[in-house]
């Protein structure tokens, strides 16, 4: 592993991999298009289009004659070319409940098909565009109707009780409780950040010791697809932060490449997106009992709570780092809580007597 790379450049890297491997299953005419989205698609998204196009190919091996006994690789631009939107639609179909070549059963939500479907529509753009193909049969396909989830969030008091378990360790079971010793003032940083900046787990996990700026309360992130920004912290993040360090400083046994990172699991490496979801999970699961929290809903709640107190979309978009306002309209403008349970006893149905 190169210690000059960031933890970014090194999940890019990995992925670059991942997909020359995904790449030799799928058939060779994909290879153009690849060319194409390598600079326009983040690298995971590349590795979700490829493994989705391998789910697409898979069915038309299965489901045509023509092409059962023939490998995928091999496959040509008739495969879809021939293609008219009934086929896409009975994909869209099939998609809801299919098995894998392996056996596996897996079943999809409309969101879920939604985000499979982005990639066959990206194939069939591309070479449409492209003239490679006469007709684009994906674009007559009307997408699943997606319904608005509500967003789940913590409450105030919710917030004091996730961060006084992560700090006491008084709900935790025996044998979690000595992990916690170990790791208290890491877990509570960590928790602490994320509730006071609002910035993705992927983010927070690609933190290094030198993205901590304490003159300017700041942290620099890679934000999805690249860019880099500064987030602002509080004094309650400040403080976390610090405690944290001074116990890490005194880490020993750090695993060639993990030097720099800012969170180091027990066995001394970065920690991962995974690890910090069993996290939040251990201690919210523990206080929170009707809500499932992840490291998701920890960002909600920062964004809902920076909008009820500034009323200002723009910022809270700005700061969350989306780039469409719309999407934080969305998911935070809608949801005034408060407002709500005001207006619940506004509307007098009989008089007292």
């Amino acid at each position: 592993m190169n210690n000059n790379l960031t933890y970014t450049e090194q999940i890019d890297q990995e992925n670059v991999l991942k997909l020359r491997e995904l790449r030799k299953v799928l058939p060779r005419f994909l290879g153009a298009y690849f060319i194409s989205v390598d600079q326009v698609l983040a690298s995971r998204t590349k590795i979700a289009y490829a493994i989705d196009l391998k789910t697409f190919f898979d069915y038309i091996k299965a489901s045509n004659p023509v092409y059962r006994d023939k490998e995928i690789p091999d496959f040509g631009i008739d495969t879809i070319s021939h293609l008219n939107f009934t086929d896409i639609y009975e994909y869209m179909e099939y998609l809801k409940l299919y098995e894998t070549p392996e056996g596996k059963r897996v079943s999809n939500n409309g969101r879920a098909i939604k985000r499979k479907m982005s990639a066959v529509r990206s194939m069939y753009n591309y070479f449409y565009k492209n003239e490679v193909i006469e007709a684009n049969p994906a674009i007559q396909v009307d997408m699943p109707r997606l319904h608005d989830k509500a967003i789940i969030r913590l409450d105030v008091n919710e917030i004091a009780d996730l961060l006084d378990a992560v700090e006491t360790g008084n709900t935790l079971t025996d044998q979690q409780l000595r992990f916690h010793r170990k790791n208290k003032k890491r877990d509570l940083a960590l928790m602490t950040l994320m509730l006071g900046t609002g910035i993705r787990v992927s983010e927070c996990v690609g933190l290094d010791l030198a993205d901590i700026d304490f003159n300017n309360d700041r942290i620099k992130i890679v934000r999805k697809g690249g860019n880099e920004a500064f987030v602002y912290f509080g004094d309650e993040v400040r403080e976390a932060l610090e405690a944290y360090l001074e116990e890490r400083e005194t880490a020993d046994g750090i695993l060639e490449g993990h030097e720099n990172a800012l969170f180091l699991s027990s066995r001394s490496r970065r920690l991962t997106v995974r690890s910090v979801e069993v996290l939040v999970k251990k201690y919210s699961q523990t206080v929170i009992s009707m809500k499932n929290i992840t490291p998701h809903k920890l960002r909600s709640t920062y964004g809902t709570a920076l909008y009820q107190k500034t009323g200002d979309i723009y910022l809270v978009a700005d700061v969350l780092g989306h780039k469409d306002v719309n999407t934080t309209k969305k998911h935070y403008a809608a949801i005034e809580e408060e407002r709500r349970r005001s207006a619940r006893n506004k509307v007098v149905l009989r008089k007292d007597k």
